[in-house]
């Protein structure tokens, strides 16, 4: 087989900074560094400050910090070098172009390093799947959430229940395959309840009301209201500063526009949403463009985790219908405009409301602990760890029918192939079978250098 390229990638984000890394894995690393150094007597996993030159005239390139690692105790399992150069824009325009001229290097695609990592058996897919969870994570739950991940919580997990499968299916195979030997009678049927506390199991996993999911990807809020209830306001209060036109006029929201919130450690996707009028719209004009903020309003609050529904406290006893009719499961209501309420603002589904006022900004602190006591409850808590991809999701309810399958098979041989099917399946999760068309979908998303 031919020897893979060494590839190369500015892994530190582009611009000034007072130290960029540059990441070097393949076969020909190390001959690069003396290259670039002219010394070959580097002790691995030891750091070297070297003087860099242009391979081309012996000039000096830079001065920098190096860190040599031989396969295959490295990050990809192959050789690899981390440069710590200087951060100027010249300086990483220089290293980079100084490693293309090199015989055998190339740029790295994305996610290519962590992708080798896999291949060489460093991890598995679900912690690769961990590692970029991590980079991108901007809240402590979905960076505690990607390093469990990454540390194994979900491998360990799969890894056991395909072991469990692994020996029932041994035991199914030596019943089919020695039939005259002295085994004992009723192998099949001691299977049986292995699968089902299995399937018990399985079934605990996948009913984690999304929990995983939602803490990588963020809960989803829908702020909905009547015009001029103040949804935009209160948006621009919640994220502390202006994403939202705020006007007297009616109608002046037209699209949804979102924001990003960390509320008590965990991801929130706010949306503002035009206000609620289905009755006054129109076919054509400005009207139809409204008609469709609507319609998309409405969308949203039937997709979002959470309900936020705004009224006018200066209305009541009056309540706009068209947001009444949207009070259900993780539902918070909240009376703007507190400055202009004369008596009690009412429950509503047995929901008791928050009163604010954003004019006066008052209440903004009990929303945000409204918010944050939803979440904690949707979430909830679990010893076992949860599910952060619909790749993941997928894999497990087609093992748990193949399981089901295995049930109520009425031959041993046919329970023994749903059983390997089931195995199949845990094994596409973690990367053990059929998972080479899944790696360019999986690793595409990465950043270049990681």
């Amino acid at each position: 087989m031919r020897a893979p390229d060494t590839i190369y990638a500015l892994s530190t984000p582009w611009g000034v900074s007072g130290v960029a890394v540059v990441r070097v894995s393949g076969p020909a690393a190390f001959t690069g560094l003396h290259a670039l150094s002219g010394r070959q007597d580097f002790v691995p996993r030891q750091a070297h400050l070297l003087q860099l030159k242009y391979p081309q005239n012996g000039q000096t390139m830079d001065h920098a910090l190096v860190l040599p690692f031989r396969a295959p105790h490295s990050f990809t399992g192959e050789d690899v070098i981390e440069y710590q150069i200087h951060g100027g824009v010249a300086v990483i325009n220089d290293m980079l172009r100084t490693l293309s001229s090199l015989p055998g290097y190339r740029m790295a695609e994305a996610g290519e390093f962590t992708r080798r990592a896999f291949e060489n058996g460093k991890m598995d897919l679900t912690a690769a799947e961990a590692v970029a969870d991590l980079i991108h994570a901007e809240t402590e739950a979905q960076k505690a959430q990607a390093l469990a991940q990454m540390e194994g919580s979900l491998s360990k997990l799969y890894d056991d229940w395909r072991g469990q499968l692994t020996r029932a299916l041994a035991h199914l195979e030596a019943d089919l395959d020695f039939p005259d030997e002295d085994l004992p009678e009723g192998v099949a049927h001691a299977v049986v309840p292995v699968i089902g506390t299995l399937l018990r199991d399985l079934d605990e996993h996948l009913n984690d009301n999304r929990r995983g999911e939602r803490l990588r990807d963020g809960i989803h809020v829908a702020v909905i209201g009547a015009p001029n209830a103040g949804k935009s306001s209160l948006v621009n209060a919640l994220v502390q500063r202006d994403i939202a036109i705020v006007s007297e006029h009616a109608g002046t929201t037209r699209d949804i526009i979102e924001a990003h919130l960390n509320i008590g450690g965990f991801p929130v996707i706010l949306s503002d949403t035009a206000g609620l009028r289905p009755d006054q719209i129109g076919d054509q004009g400005q009207d139809s463009i409204e008609g469709e903020g609507i319609r998309r309003a409405l969308k949203r609050a039937q997709d979002a985790d959470i309900r936020v529904l705004v009224f006018d406290a200066g209305l009541l006893p009056e309540l706009d219908q068209h947001t009444v009719n949207l009070v259900r499961e993780n539902t918070i209501i909240v009376f703007n405009k507190s400055d202009r309420l004369h008596g009690e603002a009412p429950l509503l589904s047995g929901l008791a409301p928050v009163v604010l006022s954003v004019k006066d900004n008052q209440g903004i602190d009990q929303l945000t602990r409204a918010l944050n006591d939803m979440i904690r409850t949707m979430i909830g808590t679990r010893e076992t760890p949860s599910l952060t991809r619909e790749r993941h999701r997928s894999a497990l309810q087609e093992c748990r029918a193949s399981l089901m399958r295995a049930m109520n098979a009425p031959l041993p041989e046919l329970m023994a192939e749903d059983v390997r099917l089931a195995m199949r399946a845990l094994g596409r999760i973690t990367g053990r079978v059929d998972v080479e068309d899944l790696l360019d979908i999986i690793f595409r998303d990465f950043c270049i250098g990681k």
